[in-house]
This record gives C-alpha cells, sequence and structure tokens, in this order.
C-alpha cells in the first residue's frame, strides 16, 4: 500500500500542510506556556478576593441575617459556604501546572493553611478553604471560575486558518505544476517518437527556462529528424536509379553461358533494393500517420500473413480474439512483416504467429526455430544498424528489428527478444489496451 503520494502537486501539498500542521501546534503550545502563568495569577486572585470578602461578610454580617446573606450569595454569585468536617474527604489536587501555580498563589495571600481541591465528599467543584477564629470553612465555587470556556473556539478558528492555508497552497502549488504537467505530456509524445508542439512557456522563471529549453531540442529533433529523412530519401533515390539501369540491362543480355552470373546479380540488386526500402522505412517513421481508433489487429495480422501464405512461405497463425485497439494499421503491418521477415531469413524453419491479450496489454509473437539471440545481446538487437555476428555475412541492414522497436514505442508498447522453449526465438510485442493505448495518441 503506498502511502506516500506520487504526483508532485499532491506531494507539495502534504509538506505543505505538515509544516502548517506542526507550525500550529508550535504556536498553540508557546500560547499555553506563555499565558499559562498570568492567567493561573488572575484566577488566584479573583478566588482570594472572594474568599476575603466572603470571609468578612460572614464576620461582620449579624447572626440572624446569616443564612440570608448564604443564600444570596448562593443564589446570586454561585457562591456556597460549608463547614469543615472531620471526616470529610477531600480529592487530591491533580499535578497540573495551573492548578499548582493558584494554590500556591492562594497560600501565599490566603495562609498556610489554605487548601484547594476540586471535590469534596464527592461533590465537584472549585472547593477554597479558610478559617474563622481557628475554625475551617469551604467556598464552593462553580469550575467555570478558572477553567478557559473558549479551547474548542480557538480549535475551530486554527482548523479554518489551516483549511485556508491549504486551500490557498493547493491552487499555488496547482498553478505551478500546470506547465510541468503540459511539458510532462510533451515529453511522454516525444519518448513515443512524435515531434509535440511546443509547450507554453509560463510560471516561474525556473520553469519557463526548462520550458524554453524543452522546445529549443525539440525544435532541434525536428529538425535533425527532417535532415535525416532527407539525407536518406536523396541517397536512396540516387541510389535506385543506376540500380534500375543495371537490372534493365542485364535483362537485354543474353542468357547463353551468363544464367548463373545474370541470377547472382539480379539477387544482389534486390538485397540492395530491400536495404534500401528498409532505409526508407525507418526514415519515414517519423511522419506517422493518424491513429485508428477501436481497430482490429487479428484482421491486420491476417492479412500480413495471408500474403506470405499466397508467396509459398511457411507462415502459419494461431490468434486469440482481442478487444478493439487504437493503432496504426500500415505501421503495425510493417511490424509484422519485418518480424516474419526476420524469423525466415535467420531460422529458414516454420514461422508462427500469435495474438493473445493478458493484464491489459494485446500481445503480438512471432516464433521460430532458429539459433535464437543471446539474452546478453536481446536489448542492443533493437538498436539501428546492430547486427549479430554470426548474421553480418549476410543481407541486411541491421534496420528491421529497430523498425520494429520504434513502431511499438509510438503505440505506447515495448518490445521483447526471448528464448523460445525447445530453441529458437520468440519475438514479442506488448501493445496497451483501454487507456495505455490512448496515451499513444
Amino acid at each position: 500500500m503506498r502511502l506516500w503520494p506520487r504526483t508532485l502537486l499532491w506531494r507539495s501539498v502534504l509538506l505543505i500542510a505538515l509544516v502548517l500542521v506542526v507550525a500550529n501546534l508550535a504556536w498553540w503550545q508557546i500560547f499555553r506556556v506563555s499565558e499559562r502563568e498570568p492567567r493561573a495569577r488572575q484566577a488566584a486572585q479573583q478566588l482570594v478576593s472572594i474568599v476575603n470578602l466572603t470571609r468578612a461578610a460572614l464576620v461582620t454580617a449579624q447572626p440572624a441575617k446569616r443564612y440570608d446573606l448564604l443564600a444570596e450569595l448562593s443564589q446570586q454569585e454561585g457562591i456556597q459556604v460549608y463547614a469543615g468536617e472531620p471526616d470529610e474527604r477531600i480529592a487530591p489536587l491533580p499535578d497540573r501546572p495551573f492548578l499548582q501555580v493558584i494554590a500556591s498563589h492562594l497560600r501565599e495571600k490566603l495562609g498556610p493553611d489554605t487548601r484547594m481541591a476540586l471535590a469534596r465528599d464527592g461533590v465537584r467543584g472549585l472547593w477554597v478553604s479558610f478559617r474563622i477564629d481557628g475554625d475551617e470553612y469551604w467556598v464552593l465555587l462553580p469550575g467555570s471560575r478558572i477553567e478557559r470556556n473558549e479551547p474548542l473556539i480557538w480549535v475551530g478558528l486554527g482548523a479554518l486558518v489551516l483549511v485556508l492555508a491549504l486551500t490557498g497552497a493547493f491552487l499555488i502549488v496547482a498553478r505551478i505544476n500546470q506547465p510541468l504537467r503540459e511539458l510532462t505530456r510533451a515529453a511522454a509524445q516525444m519518448g513515443q517518437g512524435t515531434i509535440p508542439a511546443p509547450v507554453t512557456e509560463t510560471g516561474p522563471a525556473e520553469i519557463c527556462t526548462v520550458a524554453r529549453a524543452f522546445n529549443q531540442m525539440a525544435s532541434d529533433l525536428k529538425r535533425l529528424d527532417e535532415e535525416r529523412a532527407l539525407l536518406l530519401a536523396g541517397v536512396s533515390h540516387d541510389l535506385r536509379t543506376p540500380l534500375s539501369r543495371i537490372r534493365l540491362g542485364l535483362e537485354m543480355l543474353d542468357d547463353k553461358g551468363a544464367t548463373e552470373i545474370k541470377s547472382d546479380l539480379v539477387q544482389d540488386i534486390e538485397d540492395i533494393d530491400a536495404a534500401i526500402s528498409q532505409f526508407l522505412d525507418f526514415a519515414r517513421l517519423a511522419d506517422a500517420e493518424a491513429m485508428v481508433a477501436n481497430g482490429d489487429l487479428n484482421a491486420l495480422v491476417r492479412s500480413v500473413v495471408a500474403r506470405y501464405e499466397r508467396s509459398g512461405r511457411n507462415v502459419t497463425m494461431q490468434l486469440s480474439p482481442l478487444p478493439p485497439l487504437a493503432q496504426r494499421p500500415v505501421a503495425i503491418q510493417r511490424l509484422v512483416a519485418n518480424l516474419i521477415d526476420n524469423a525466415l531469413r535467420h531460422s529458414g524453419t516454420a514461422v508462427e504467429v500469435r495474438t493473445a491479450a493478458d493484464a491489459g496489454v494485446a500481445t503480438i509473437e512471432v516464433l521460430d526455430r532458429g539459433p535464437g539471440i543471446p539474452r546478453d545481446q536481446a536489448e542492443r538487437m533493437l538498436q539501428p544498424f546492430t547486427r549479430l555476428e554470426s548474421a553480418r555475412t549476410g543481407p541486411g541492414t541491421g534496420l528491421g528489428l529497430a523498425i520494429v522497436a520504434r513502431i511499438a514505442s509510438m503505440h505506447g508498447g515495448e518490445v521483447r527478444l526471448l528464448p523460445r522453449e525447445g530453441g529458437g526465438l520468440r519475438a514479442r510485442v506488448e501493445l496497451p489496451l483501454g487507456a495505455g493505448a490512448q496515451a499513444a495518441r
């Protein structure tokens, strides 16, 4: 279970929230400590005044009117006076700094024999003792005389300020994060082989600088791709012109005594022409075709395999039901054809094509019984112009698998070159379904 958020927005908001909560708690503790002493002394002074006035009233009042005086004090001021009892049960004062300060101040003003309690004989309240002619009496006051009645108000106000601060922090971070999200989307498109539109250069100076540098990089890459495509197209055109003349000259040759030489030359010309076609395919991938929503991947695979079957090649297929998939049809057909050509060229045995859907991805697998690819070379073989040492003497440019990898990346997928059980190669292409496919657009 992931507790820490993944996005920059929520990480920033969470960190700001933690800082604000810690700051509020620290402020609340500082406030409590700093105001405890003055508030305790003020409460103690009020109690001293109440006790002194009560004692003075009882001493100076006529005995016949003391009962009426006590009744009036209880009714008007909430003050009740009780005589001390030898067997009375006094609950010990809680060990709270605030109450201890009050008790100490009471003993200082009223005498060392003064006692303070929060309960007497099971009756809760604020009890303060005093003496008249050696006899002990108790004054009972409501606990609200010394307790603060507003803690919930302060907590509520603190929570309100915290919510307002978090809302402001969310809006600020979201504002900063917006150009970063746009930059992330553009980087993802570039990683899939598509040059994105320039990102908006807004926000703080640092983000503007990053966006400006990214736009410059994207512009440079686009220019380099265009120049590379132009170069390959020009070289391919210049090579095909003399090749066409050579092919025409070979057709005009007399077959007497030159059949074998002519056949070899024709094969060489076809190999060169195939290499040029691969150069052009690799160059034209930059001009990606439009994505077709809800395409039928099995239909594309079936059409490619049918061409090999008509030409007598030993290619079979095993297709499983697949959901609709967002795809570029021509590019997918080129991907399947390149995998089949690679398998036929290097294995010389039967080739099997399979499709399946598993764990949110659609898979295309091309299996052969050739020599396979070593595990430590599989990743390198997906790079352009890369070939195994054993294949360098044969025809090919080393672009077939690179084209496959680039087409898969354009669809948000990936290519895996895996060993096949019993020997051979299992070239596996994984294309995301659903939201993953939409992200490749």
